[in-house]
């Protein structure tokens, strides 16, 4: 049976409104707006991760500053059409919003579930503290033939395992979307601060196809 495109890509979310809402465009009459949620973690920092949402959707939804949110979407990516900043531009895509009274503390509040293929040649790498680190690039399918290119770290023993991994494998992924500040020293000399969004990967597994297993 067929993958569903919409299995491939699965984000909820629960934070805090971070950033009035901004206008981002329209298509075919539905206007699309972003804004950022801060979403806490159990060390005591916080994510601040980008969401776009249509206006369809925020009937009787409160997103003043403060406003404590639920999001359910999708991790997208889109080509960043000014060459100013990050060339890719990474956001939840909010497929259902609505507000919260409180963020629930027996909830994994930041979690994110991929199906997707490797495009590019994982690289391994460890920290002058001894931490493997690998860092993956996932094409994910979504509907109308159309792929997002998403961003993922994984850690330890999982870092050994991805660094074998080859372009057009199939993987699933289990982790959380986390964000990462980053100086970025311009064509002028001056440093700017940029800020990353990729995927923490907690577990992942490689699926065999039905020649691999033959």
């Amino acid at each position: 049976m067929p993958q569903n495109p919409l299995d491939n890509n699965r984000v909820y979310l629960c934070g805090k409104v971070a950033t009035p809402l901004n206008f981002s465009h329209e298509s075919f009459g539905e206007k699309f707006f972003t804004f950022k949620i801060e979403v806490p973690r159990l060390s005591q920092q916080k994510d601040i991760l980008l969401v776009t949402v249509s206006d369809r959707l925020l009937i009787n939804v409160n997103l003043d500053e403060g406003s404590l949110i639920e999001v359910i979407g999708q991790f997208r990516s889109y080509n960043n059409p000014s060459n100013v900043g990050n060339r890719l531009i990474l956001t939840i895509f909010a497929r259902d919003i609505k507000n919260v009274e409180t963020i629930d503390p027996t909830r994994n509040i930041n979690e994110i579930f991929l199906n997707g293929y490797v495009c590019k040649k994982p690289q391994y790498r460890t920290t002058p503290l001894g931490r493997e680190i690998t860092d993956i690039l996932l094409a994910v399918n979504r509907l109308y033939g159309k792929s997002d290119y998403i961003p993922c770290i994984a850690w330890g023993r999982n870092a050994r395992y991805a660094s074998t991994f080859q372009i057009g494998d199939n993987i699933k992924i289990w982790g959380r979307v986390q964000s990462r500040d980053y100086q970025k020293r311009l064509e002028t000399g001056e440093v700017e601060t940029r800020t990353a969004y990729e995927v923490s990967i907690f577990k992942l597994e490689k699926i065999e196809n039905e020649q691999q297993k033959s």
